[in-house]
């Protein structure tokens, strides 16, 4: 195949329990724009390059354990990744520990939403 036929990264779902709760994590702690919600099956917050999508899993669901409580592998790009730190922190955002510089250049720091779903805000490398 040696046409492209992916675009990007269009959107990312994340998996919750309370859909209430997580908007109110993602609005008012994070910050995020929501753009669209279904108060029963989803919410949408528009970042400047990716759509997030969140979706509400019954504990009973057999899928539960997969999707919620789980690393994601998502990460927020900042920066400024100290102050964005200190201002999530002082939010009540609960980090695992304090920013670190990787091998790679870039620091990250892991935060976790109401449903201990792991998240990494990420400074990238200085440019050379």
């Amino acid at each position: 195949m040696n046409q492209q036929v992916i675009d990007g990264v269009s959107a990312i779902r994340l998996f919750v329990s309370s859909l209430e709760r997580a908007v109110e994590f993602y609005r008012e702690k994070l910050g995020l724009r929501l753009t669209a919600q279904d108060e029963s099956l989803y919410a949408v917050f528009q970042l400047h390059n990716v759509t997030l999508i969140l979706e509400p899993v019954e504990s009973t669901d057999a899928e539960f354990k997969e999707l919620v409580a789980r690393f994601t592998g998502v990460s927020f790009g900042t920066a400024d990744i100290r102050s964005a730190y200190d201002r999530l922190s002082a939010a009540g955002v609960h980090f695992h520990r304090p920013p670190e510089k990787q091998v790679w250049g870039g620091i990250l720091a892991h935060f976790h939403d109401p449903d201990h779903n792991v998240l990494t805000l990420v400074q990238p490398p200085p440019q050379s």
